[in-house]
C-alpha cells in the first residue's frame, strides 16, 4: 500500500463569530475552509485506517457526512491538530474534553474514501462477531 493511498494533505482556515446573549460575549470559531494540499495557515493530514472503516462507512451513509477537526488553544484561539472522519476517533476526543470542529466533507475526499473502502473492503460488523465470540459460554462455565 503507497503511502498516498491512506494520507492527504488538507488545508484549512478558521474564522471566529462574535455572539452577544443577554450581555455576555462568547466567541465561536469554524472552518470557513478546507481544501486539498498544504497552502492554507493550517495544514493537517487526513489519515485512514483499517481499523475505522465501520465509522467511515456510517459517516459516509450520513446525510452530509462529515469531517472533524480536533484543536488545542493557544491565546484562546483554536490550534488545529489533528482531522478524522471517524466519529468514533471524535468520541475519544470529546470524552477527553478536546474542543472539535467540523465540516462538510468535500466530495473529492468523499470519492477518496469510497475508493479505500472499496479497495480494502467494508470492516466486519463487529457486534455479530462478538455474539459469536462469547456464544456457549455460559454452557462451559456451568458447575
Amino acid at each position: 500500500m503507497t503511502h498516498a493511498s491512506s494520507h492527504r494533505p488538507l488545508s484549512l482556515d478558521l474564522a471566529s463569530e462574535s455572539r452577544c446573549v443577554k450581555g455576555f460575549t462568547s466567541t465561536r470559531w469554524r472552518i470557513v475552509d478546507l481544501t486539498p494540499g498544504d497552502g492554507g495557515p493550517w495544514v493537517l493530514t487526513l489519515q485512514l485506517y483499517l481499523t475505522e472503516r465501520a465509522a467511515y462507512r456510517f459517516n459516509l451513509d450520513a446525510g452530509t457526512p462529515r469531517l472533524f477537526v480536533r484543536c488545542g488553544e493557544s491565546n484562546g484561539e483554536p490550534r488545529p491538530s489533528a482531522i478524522t472522519a471517524s466519529q468514533d476517533v471524535v468520541a475519544s476526543w470529546l470524552d477527553g474534553e478536546q474542543q472539535v470542529l467540523e465540516v462538510a466533507m468535500p466530495l473529492a475526499l468523499r470519492a477518496w474514501l469510497e475508493a479505500y473502502l472499496a479497495r480494502h473492503g467494508e470492516a466486519p460488523d463487529e457486534g455479530r462477531k462478538k455474539k459469536r465470540q462469547g456464544a456457549g459460554r455460559a454452557r462451559e462455565q456451568t458447575a
